[in-house]
């Protein structure tokens, strides 16, 4: 089992996808995760932003977040 830390800085909702599509895989393969929202990534901490909004993958954050949250993997802001 290895420790993953994932920082996310941009509110960019490309790169926040991303961020929470490999801390929930790194998660579900047993892995311990921690995420961190600094700088402008802190703006997806709001509870009532809209994570269903698409990338260019066609997935979107609230993809990713849901397992996040149901699993407690540490979110620090």
């Amino acid at each position: 089992m290895a420790n993953f830390l994932f920082v996310l800085s941009r509110d960019d909702n490309e790169a926040a996808t991303r961020c929470f599509q490999f801390a929930k895989i790194a998660h579900s393969k047993e892995h311990k995760v921690d995420l961190f929202l600094i700088d402008d990534g802190v703006e997806w901490a709001d509870s009532t932003r809209d994570l269903s909004v698409k990338a260019t993958t066609g997935d979107c954050p609230n993809d990713y977040v849901p397992y996040l949250v149901e699993n407690q993997v540490p979110i620090g802001v």
